[in-house]
């Protein structure tokens, strides 16, 4: 198939859309498809082959976060002319209810229109007012796909509609045989995430760390991720940032040799998390799991057996549990075996099959089915009404 991927984020800003689209197409290419993205990205970023630059995009206030947009005159004509030119069988836009490509795209396709809807926000006022504006855009989509069954109820509130729901994928082998380091290793705790946005919870994890160095001053904590160090550390006690060490922005593969080294990882994340890839990924790596308990890393996390859970933004209860698994290395044994076997379902062999499931069914117009059947998997999929 011939298959165009919009990207509606940045591709020179590490984020989770990101990953996922880029993960996608390098699936889909391994698979034989004619794979071609479009996404946002500054002129000096390097672009694998099948990126095509949609021009550089803006900070945007978005979901807890800032999103880098790209939206306009400029980028509605190289829109037109990449659907014009790529012909694609079907085209896979993300996040079509922000002003994106995504939206852009909408409006410029003519063929088939998957969607997948990554944001997990119940009350979203920007999205309510923007509807009338989103709606005759949203009605050409022929199917709809949510990563999480919030964020799926998040677009059924807001805009109506279902959609099927599909998680997002990793690699599990990928993270399964990477190497530990030995110098990430020997009572250390792992944190990755952006330094500065406080919803992955940080300053949360930050006000733990005295109580966890007081029962097991050996610990380390290792961050990975963008931001201000000296400002992350600045209300611990001096004595105790030593026992902070920054790595900055890490590759995929130190990423996975993070994850692979470190006794336990932590996910102190606030708000605003439709999935939790970071989590899957941890899974995939071996490292027992410390989550916050969003509804989202709950259903991740297999309600707890997957990993553990500590109430939201409670950084006493965090400390306690981290102190609690540190100390004891069969239950971390356990949480591997469990979370090793349960994070198979989120492999790229299930998650990219049902992908092009949805795909095949959009592009075939269903027709080797009898209409009964046609009316109940269009259902089932989240597709428009025929």
């Amino acid at each position: 198939m011939r298959i165009g991927i919009v990207c509606p984020y940045s591709w020179d800003v590490p984020g989770g859309v990101q990953f996922h689209v880029r993960d996608l197409a390098e699936h889909l290419d391994r698979l034989g498809h004619e794979v071609s993205v479009l996404a946002p990205s500054d002129d000096e970023t390097p672009l694998p082959p099948y990126v095509v630059s949609a021009g550089r995009a803006v900070p945007v206030p978005y979901n807890g976060s800032v999103a880098r947009l790209n939206f306009g005159f400029l980028s509605a004509a190289r829109v037109r002319r990449w659907v014009h030119e790529g012909r694609f069988d079907v085209l896979h836009i993300h996040e079509p209810a922000t002003p994106s490509l995504a939206l852009l795209t909408c409006w410029a396709a003519q063929g088939p229109i998957v969607a997948t809807f990554h944001t997990s926000n119940p009350r979203s006022r920007a999205m309510i007012a923007a509807y009338p504006i989103l709606q005759p855009a949203l009605e050409k989509i022929s199917a709809r796909i949510a990563v999480s069954e919030y964020a799926r109820r998040t677009f059924v509130e807001h805009l109506g509609g279902d959609a099927v729901v599909i998680p997002n994928g990793v690699d599990v082998d990928f993270f399964a045989r990477a190497e530990p380091k030995a110098e990430w290793q020997g009572g250390t705790i792992g944190f990755i995430g952006r330094i500065d946005e406080p919803r992955k919870g940080l300053p949360v994890l930050m006000r733990a760390l005295p109580r966890i160095l007081e029962s097991r001053p050996e610990t380390r904590l290792l961050v990975a991720g963008r931001g201000d160090e000296e400002e992350a550390v600045e209300d611990l006690p001096a004595g105790m940032r030593d026992r902070v060490e920054f790595l900055g922005m890490v590759s995929d593969e130190d990423k996975a040799r993070l994850l692979r080294s470190v006794d336990l990882y932590v996910a102190p994340n606030t708000g605003g998390e439709s999935f939790g890839i970071i989590l899957v990924e941890a899974m995939s790596s071996g490292a027992p799991v410390l989550a916050s308990d969003l509804d989202a890393f709950a259903q991740v996390l297999d309600g707890g057996e997957a990993g553990e859970l500590f109430p939201n933004e409670d950084a006493g209860a965090l400390a306690e549990a981290a102190v609690r698994l540190l100390a004891d290395p069969e239950r971390r044994e356990r949480l591997r075996a469990y979370g090793s076997r349960h994070v198979r379902r989120f492999d790229w062999s299930t998650v990219g099959a049902d992908i092009l499931a949805v795909y095949e069914t959009v592009a075939d117009g269903a027709a080797a089915v009898s209409p009964d059947e046609r009316i109940g998997l269009r259902a089932r999929l989240g597709l428009a009404r025929d």
